[in-house]
């Protein structure tokens, strides 16, 4: 929730899709502020939801237009936005699973003049997946080596890895593994009033705290396996909090959740790719230094770099995907992994927002 990112792609069947132009276009406190409330039960949730789905859609709007203004390219030029929207609710289990994803598609459309793709989500869980993760379909296509095992992780506010066996008979996995920048961004938030821990330089100052980790590892959702997938419903400031006394550093547990983040991601990866030969890190926490140095040490003996190894900068691998899902859906194909979603069966995802006849 601290930025939108925002590319512009271009996909050519004869080569791997070509970044043009990137932008991260910030998001104000208030609107932040007001996001993180709604995703958790509160007050009058209806009206708060209805007025940010307009709010966000303004911005999303905004951030496609700046970008195109920087890149120097027409609207005319753009074939369609794919847009992921703002995860307010992901309850993917249960007797009514569903997720929610707000940022109005209809004011994108019509500020833009560019068709738009939205709601990506919902279309794998009617077919009986969780709707999450859909980006190991584009790690597939664009990161797959006939040589090694992969392993791509992608640590946004959730961490989620997409196993890709070098061998083709085998099925390429993903699940969410749990809590990705989420924790440590509400911790320095409550403890320091920063909106992220840079570069993990605080949690690197701090000393992990061996009962809290356990406490916190005894989540059920770390045990569950795959398909799996979590959000801030679970893993929230308010779960943090009731497994703190009160009389721990502040310092020390940034480090405990760092911590938690790399050995959670590094358990998922023995357990389900033993035989990896190289983990390739995309998302903002692949610019964490100290969470990358902790990664590596609980992956004793495995390769872990960026993506940008393989020239994809790692905070941008993410709106490159849902371009990449916009586009096949606009194809008429199919976006979803079933062996990794859960889903009955593939399914061609998202609904489509047209633009104004020109």
């Amino acid at each position: 929730m601290d930025a939108i990112d925002a590319v512009l792609v271009n996909f050519d069947q004869r080569r791997q899709p070509e970044l043009i132009d990137s932008i991260s276009h910030p998001l104000p406190h208030h609107l932040r502020h007001r996001l993180a409330e709604l995703a958790q039960p509160g007050e009058n949730e209806l009206a708060h939801m209805m007025s940010l789905d307009v709010l966000m859609g303004r911005t999303f709007a905004e951030a496609c237009q700046s970008l195109l203004e920087q890149a120097n390219v027409s609207p005319q030029l753009v074939r369609a936005i794919g847009s992921h929207g703002q995860t307010i609710r992901h309850i993917p289990s249960g007797p009514f699973p569903t997720t929610c994803q707000i940022g109005d598609p209809n004011i994108i459309a019509e500020q833009t003049g560019i068709t738009t793709i939205a709601d990506f989500r919902r279309r794998d869980m009617a077919a009986g997946g969780q709707g999450a993760p859909l980006v190991p379909a584009f790690h597939a296509a664009v990161l797959h080596s006939s040589h090694r095992s992969r392993v791509v992780v992608n640590i946004g506010g959730m961490a989620n890895i997409s196993v890709l066996p070098s061998h083709p008979a085998n099925k390429v996995i993903g699940f969410d593994t749990g809590p990705g920048n989420v924790l440590m961004d509400r911790w320095i938030e409550r403890s320091q009033g920063k909106g992220w821990d840079e570069n993990g330089q605080w949690a690197a100052q701090g000393t992990i705290d061996e009962q809290l980790l356990a406490n916190l590892l005894q989540e059920p959702f770390f045990h569950l396996a795959p398909p799996k997938s979590t959000g801030r419903e679970l893993f929230s400031e308010e779960w943090l909090l009731t497994h703190l006394t009160g009389r721990e550093r502040p310092v020390d547990v940034q480090a405990t959740l760092c911590e938690l983040t790399a050995s959670t991601i590094a358990q998922a990866i023995m357990r389900f790719s033993p035989g990896c030969g190289e983990v390739l890190v995309c998302g903002g926490g692949a610019y964490n230094a100290h969470l990358m140095q902790r990664l590596a040490l609980n992956l004793p003996g495995v390769p872990v770099a960026s993506t940008s190894k393989f020239g994809i900068e790692p905070r941008w691998m993410e709106a490159m995907a849902f371009a990449w899902l916009a586009q096949r859906t606009l194809s008429g194909l199919t976006g979803n992994l079933p062996a990794v979603t859960g889903a009955r069966h593939p399914v061609i995802l998202g609904a489509i927002y047209p633009a104004n006849s020109r």
